[in-house]
């Protein structure tokens, strides 16, 4: 897809009515500091569009992203965050579910993990979740600049096994900071959206 317009159009609370946006969402889950707001940005070709913080657990609401007009990249609040109280938690919790059963536009979510450790129980859970509502998830393996080329097939198996993913799921390996697994990540978007051609790297 051709970038051409991005914005911030609806943020969702705790208290929020969720919209109906009637264009395609792609939703993005990972628990707190795994790197959403990073590929959200990097995939938008913005620096700070998403709100990226060194201190976990910021994003606390859910955020559309419109881009072109034509679909929404969503963002969902961070899961796992240690200092958070646990009625918080089950807030966010409840958001996110919400968020999952009543919205008529979601093509799919994606669901972050970091390519360096094995997923955790928060990570395994949501995964389930996901699986539960009916949806396919596309597992995004963020921070590939932190490990060796080497480690790559070692790491992607850890999460594969870890999650004990379905046969066929997508793993798609991604760098904020290199931008790598960019390109085809927008070409599953576009595929799932039906919008665009992949775009291509400048």
């Amino acid at each position: 897809m051709v970038i051409k317009q991005v914005s911030l159009d609806i943020v969702c609370g705790i208290t929020s009515r969720l919209p109906d946006t009637g264009r395609p969402e792609i939703a993005f889950a990972g628990k707190s500091n795994v790197g959403k707001s990073s590929l959200i940005n990097a995939l938008m070709n913005r620096k700070s569009l998403a709100r990226t913080s060194s201190s976990p657990g910021k994003t606390q609401t859910i955020n559309f992203y419109n881009v072109n007009g034509d679909i929404y990249l969503v963002d969902l609040p961070g899961y796992g965050y240690a200092r958070a109280s646990e009625e918080i938690k089950a807030k966010w919790g409840k958001l996110i579910e919400d968020y999952l059963h009543q919205s008529k536009e979601i093509r799919a979510v994606l669901l972050l993990i970091d390519i360096r450790h094995e997923p955790s129980g928060n990570d395994k859970i949501m995964y389930r979740w996901i699986l539960d509502h009916g949806y396919e998830p596309v597992i995004i393996a963020t921070k590939l600049d932190k490990i060796k080329r080497s480690q790559l097939q070692k790491q992607l198996k850890l999460i594969r096994e870890g999650l004990q993913v379905v046969p066929g799921t997508k793993i798609l390996p991604f760098s904020a900071q290199t931008k790598q697994g960019r390109e085809e990540i927008w070409e599953l978007i576009d595929t799932l959206t039906g919008f665009g051609q992949p775009q291509q790297e400048d």
